[in-house]
């Protein structure tokens, strides 16, 4: 970020009004320190709306470095001192035309810092707890969320503790002790490392960073949102397939999209939001289908997709409140469809997904046989982060420079 910009955004006061909780609609005082409401719900950060479509213009945005930042008078940071960036860029509209389809386009996450969209969620939710004086954090975390974590907060000084299932891939929990944080192995779910997480705070070990536990991770997520409506010329595609655990993004981008509108931006249409789940962990995708608005905890979670491997997500009902809003579904992918799609976009687009995201290309030929989308609509699947975190099938081809075979067969 250039030194005039930044010194720029100093000069911009935060348009937050106060925070409010997700399920009664309870104030809260901006500016503080904040957890869960008081009814056990996550708080959403309200805006002045009015006055940030004021201060902001379209072409004032687009006149802007297309970073995550280009967007702070929607962003909850009041001082410029607080941001912490390790270059978080708007990520591209990646076609998969042999693998999707030609109207299927993939959010290439990956392309963020430490390789996920967590970086997004993360940046933001340290750039408040630094602005608000946390000088010591803890999280669980099934790989990719913890990573984000422990750079942004080393990067500002914070101490950070990260606990993760003992079965959280091996590069995952490296990355995490590489970048600062000390990170346990638990024998347990991600949601069982929360408990400990949870116990500690509430000892005042530490503040509690769980997913949806503090309200400034949805702020970040919800970049995806406003970059989206950005990308698609102030429309919105048809249908966004959206891996979900604990669903913040899914949740932020549906708050951005009524931002959006509010300031005058974007129409009342809306994509229809698909929630993709593994068949092997699908709390979501079993209340959607009970028409319940709180999902039951799943047990036995197991899938290749460890990201969206959250037995009960705390924001299950805002999830689900988003997907029906739209017309969309939740829907459950067997891990070998999830491990195909994976495949089939590797050797047939070029591009390497990650499981999660292989889970949001699996659920789109499902729904798209199943007649739940069109070929002709236009469709955002999102890959949350980079292929190259995750294991890969063998290649173990050799030659000997000695005996070369005929070349012709190679």
């Amino acid at each position: 970020m250039r030194r005039d910009d930044i010194n720029l955004i100093a000069q911009r006061p935060t348009f937050v009004t106060h925070l409010e909780c997700s399920l009664t609609g309870e104030r809260y005082e901006a500016g503080r320190l904040h957890g869960l409401s008081s009814a056990g719900r996550p708080l959403l950060v309200r805006y002045d709306l009015a006055a940030a479509g004021q201060a902001l213009s379209r072409d004032t945005l687009e006149a802007r470095p297309t970073d995550l930042w280009r967007w702070r008078e929607l962003l909850p940071v009041r001082d410029t001192a607080n941001i912490v960036s390790l270059g978080e860029i708007e990520t591209p509209l990646v076609p998969v035309p042999r693998s999707g389809g030609g109207n299927v386009l993939v959010k290439d996450e990956g392309r963020l810092p430490t390789g996920s969209f967590k970086a997004r969620g993360l940046v933001m939710a340290v750039a408040m707890a630094k602005e608000l004086g946390v000088t010591k954090i803890a999280m669980p975390t099934n790989g990719n969320a913890g990573a984000a974590l422990a750079a942004y907060a080393s990067r500002c000084g914070i101490e950070t503790i990260v606990f993760c299932p003992d079965d959280t891939p091996e590069i995952n929990v490296r990355e995490i002790a590489m970048q600062g944080a000390r990170v346990y192995r638990v024998n347990g779910l991600i949601d069982e490392c929360g408990a400990i997480v949870g116990k500690g705070a509430a000892e005042g070990r530490w503040f509690d960073f769980s997913t949806l536990k503090e309200p400034y991770r949805i702020e970040g997520k919800k970049t995806m949102g406003l970059e989206l409506a950005a990308q698609f010329g102030w429309q919105l595609p048809d249908a966004i397939f959206y891996p979900t655990g604990g669903g913040t993004g899914l949740i932020g981008m549906w708050k951005a999209f009524d931002e959006l509108e509010q300031i005058g931006w974007i129409g009342s249409k809306r994509p229809r939001m698909y929630a993709v789940q593994a068949s092997g962990c699908a709390p979501i995708v079993k209340a959607f289908e009970d028409g319940v608005e709180h999902a039951d905890r799943w047990e036995n979670a197991h899938t290749v997709a460890a990201g969206i491997r959250v037995p009960k997500a705390v924001g299950d009902f805002l999830i689900l409140r988003a997907v029906r809003e739209s017309g969309g579904r939740a829907l459950a992918v067997e891990d070998a469809d999830t491990l195909r799609a994976v495949d089939d976009c590797a050797r047939e687009d070029g591009l390497l997904l990650c499981p999660e995201g292989g889970a949001t290309l699996a659920a789109y030929r499902n729904a798209l046989a199943a007649g739940l989308v069109d070929a002709e609509e236009r469709v955002v699947l999102f890959n949350c982060a980079t292929g190259l975190k995750y294991p890969m099938p063998a290649a173990d081809r050799t030659l000997d420079k000695n005996a070369l075979p005929d070349l012709g067969t190679l």
